[in-house]
């Protein structure tokens, strides 16, 4: 099919091209081979009267008119892909459909076990690939190179829908051992002591609660910082540091490692962890099931939370 005498079909082998900047890679995505994509580009670089990409040494790299080319493909294949080419319903116990999402991991060691429980008892055949929230996961979105991200509701983008999951505090983790975990943790001995302080690499910049902090005009002492939420407990035993984390992850890693937990002695309020899709997917069956999948993993979550706490 052509439209202005352009190949509609070299619509998608132009968006692959310009997102990997390589034709041998383009060509595996595809399942063709390097010679018919070679040949795509030839034609493509004859409509477009540009080469789209050239060789800088080892690598290729996109010509300013592919660089703005790049997301206006992709908007338009996304568009048809979303209102012409979608199943109009999803049956999850038929379906092998695999859903990319990005997740911290806190979200990881806390919410996505229930998730997967949830999807596995009505759909065993569908796949997930749980990706680390690097290097502009909103951006990502935008693209639709995965289909959901998670994370707090502070770093979503306005561009795409938004529904809240649940609500974190935060709790504060020392050695068991160590002299800050005897008498009461004040204001005074919490920001004396050295912290361990998260960094999620997603965000390139400080972490939610040293955010919460920072309005407060508070300043800590950091001595560790991690990318790992989740590692954050682990790195307080045998030290006289504290590590100022998500409320669920304290309580789990407080059932097997040496440490207390402790109230925060400032008030830093609570997070607010949301999902987020392409605006495009909202009528997508299958990002449907998926939203209602993941309210259903946090009752789950809560209920499963309570018991323990009553424990």
């Amino acid at each position: 099919m052509r439209f202005n005498k352009l190949d509609l079909n070299l619509l998608v082998a132009l968006d692959v091209l310009l997102i990997e900047a390589s034709i041998s890679r383009a060509a595996e995505r595809l399942h063709m081979s390097q010679s018919a994509m070679s040949n795509a580009l030839a034609r493509l670089r004859d409509y477009f009267d540009d080469e789209l990409l050239v060789q800088v040494g080892r690598r290729m790299e996109l010509t300013p008119r592919a660089e703005v080319l790049k997301d206006t493909v992709r908007d338009v294949l996304l568009r048809i892909d979303s209102s012409v080419a979608a199943k109009p319903e999803f049956v999850p116990a038929k379906s092998d459909r695999e859903f990319r999402i990005f997740v911290s991991d806190f979200t990881l060691a806390t919410l996505i076990p229930h998730v997967l429980a949830r999807a596995h008892a009505q759909g065993p055949d569908i796949r997930f690939s749980l990706l680390p929230q690097v290097l502009e996961p909103t951006r990502s979105l935008d693209r639709a190179e995965v289909d959901m991200v998670v994370m707090p509701s502070e770093y979503c983008t306005p561009s795409h829908p938004t529904e809240d999951l649940f609500s974190e505090r935060f709790q504060c983790v020392l050695w068991r051992d160590s002299r800050l975990a005897q008498g009461e943790l004040s204001l005074e001995r919490y920001v004396a002591a050295g912290h361990v302080l998260t960094l999620p690499p997603a965000t390139n910049a400080s972490s939610l609660e040293d955010g919460l902090f920072k309005r407060h005009g508070l300043q800590r002492r950091v001595d560790v910082t991690s990318f790992s939420f989740a590692s954050a407990p682990a790195l307080v035993v045998g030290t006289e540091r504290i590590a100022t984390i998500h409320s669920r992850l304290a309580q789990q890693a407080a059932r097997h490692l040496p440490i207390v937990v402790r109230e925060v002695p400032v008030a830093l309020g609570e997070m607010r962890q949301a999902m987020q899709w392409h605006r495009y997917r909202t009528r997508d069956p299958g990002i449907e099931w998926l939203r209602r999948v993941f309210h259903d993993a946090v009752r789950d979550m809560d209920a499963a939370d309570s018991v323990l706490l009553r424990g």
